[in-house]
């Protein structure tokens, strides 16, 4: 990966690291722009290792590469705050693309990753709005007054129905 990225003009290799400890201390040593980090390291993963990365003072972007295309790896990188998630079969072109793009404050996901990630919460979505539906369909037509007025920030007691018959009669005189 070093020869790619040094065939670049645009980017600098800064240092290489065996495992995620050493790039936690290349990190530490040199300044980073973007680390790229394989998801299964010894001594410490990829995903720890980004986590870690992401909270040292001045802290580089990551992309996180990995031979295994599995949903956990590609949400364990993401909330551990890596900014690009690759496959190792990526297409080297678009690595170097990707360094640019994470370098500069954009993100770059494989494109499987990505369309298996927006399924998801395509799925999630629905899901949850057809659950919410079937809930809120369940209510009278009070619980739905109650659930309006709270929307709209009415308390608990200002909704009921003793409360509202009162705050009526005292905003009509």
């Amino acid at each position: 990966m070093a020869d790619l990225l040094d065939g670049d003009e645009g980017i600098e290799v800064i240092a290489q690291a065996a495992d995620g400890l050493q790039a936690i201390e290349q990190a530490t040593a040199h300044r980073i722009v973007v680390a790229l980090v394989d998801v299964r390291m010894p001594r410490m993963d990829g995903i720890t290792a980004a986590a870690r990365l992401r909270v040292l003072p001045d802290p580089p972007k990551v992309i996180t590469l990995t031979t295994f295309d599995l949903d956990e790896f590609v949400c364990g990188a993401l909330t551990a705050g890596a900014d690009g998630f690759l496959l190792k079969d990526t297409d080297p072109a678009e690595v170097l693309r990707a360094v640019h793009l994470v370098a500069a404050g954009s993100a770059m996901l494989h494109p499987a990753a990505a369309r298996r990630l927006i399924d998801r919460c395509h799925a999630s979505d629905h899901s949850k709005t057809l659950a919410a539906q079937a809930r809120f369909e369940r209510l009278t037509p009070r619980e739905r007054d109650v659930l309006k007025l709270l929307a709209e920030g009415e308390t608990n007691a200002e909704s009921n129905p003793a409360a509202t018959v009162a705050r009526d009669l005292v905003s009509s005189q």
